[in-house]
């Protein structure tokens, strides 16, 4: 099993004891995703030190205001690493609007081009932004993972231009019934599983820290809203992953 998104230098145990737990579940890949250049390095020295692992790395919405001018140049340096199999999370958050929208809009846009320069899968976070999103996602020719998919209204442009949908602890909530048909609704090729970790716990592990061996609880409940033997999906969604991110 992969979890294609967690955030390994945000939990509060070392990640050595996170990768250890996971490769006991049955996880033996992780996709560490930076939300700045410049702790993108740091992603990449956990990869360069774990097999298990690698990394994503771009600069989240939320880090938008604080980004220099120089960090997109640092982001073209550091995604050369053959570790380095996307960018992101970039993307729109104007639901928490921790930074101005128009920096947010222009840092999107120029991680866009920057992905389409390098070829590179773009792993996007958009949170109360779904039109301005997809106008921006409209003009790029590369591949897209909406990552933590929380937006059902997002799924039939996402079904149209053949973007991979991947799913957090979220979906496993007793509420989350929408995004259970929303699951169900993704074709098999372009569905994915992920923790977001240290956030949004699965049900079973709900009021504690999230770790990529908690991907195992939304791989169930995937299985579970799609009908699907489990370990069909797991390797269905192993094979995307592989597909999505140029994994080895």
């Amino acid at each position: 099993m992969i979890d294609t998104h967690a955030h390994l230098d945000a939990c509060a145990d070392p990640p050595p004891s996170l990768i250890a737990r996971a490769r006991e579940a049955g996880v033996t890949r992780i996709l560490d995703v930076a939300t700045s250049a410049r702790a993108g390095r740091r992603s990449l020295e956990l990869a360069e030190e774990h097999d298990e692992v690698f990394a994503i790395l771009g600069i989240h919405p939320h880090e938008s205001a604080a980004a220099r001018a120089g960090d997109v140049e640092s982001l073209r340096e550091l995604l050369g690493h053959r570790r380095a199999v996307a960018l992101g999370e970039t993307g729109l958050d104007f639901f928490r609007d921790y930074a101005p929208r128009q920096r947010q809009l222009e840092l999107f846009k120029r991680q866009l081009d920057l992905a389409a320069e390098l070829d590179l899968t773009a792993v996007i976070h958009t949170r109360a932004a779904d039109d301005e999103t997809l106008r921006e996602l409209e003009r790029f020719p590369g591949t897209v993972v909406l990552h933590c998919f929380s937006s059902p209204g997002l799924l039939a442009a996402a079904r149209e231009r053949d973007y991979y949908v991947s799913f957090a602890g979220n979906v496993t909530y007793p509420s989350a019934e929408e995004l259970r048909s929303a699951a169900a609704a993704v074709p098999a090729a372009r569905i994915l599983a992920e923790t977001d970790c240290p956030y949004l716990a699965p049900q079973p592990r709900r009021g504690r820290p999230n770790e990529p061996a908690n991907v195992i609880h939304t791989l169930a409940a995937l299985a579970e809203a799609r009908g699907e033997d489990r370990a069909v999906l797991e390797a269905r969604i192993e094979a995307n992953a592989r597909a999505a991110f140029s994994l080895p």
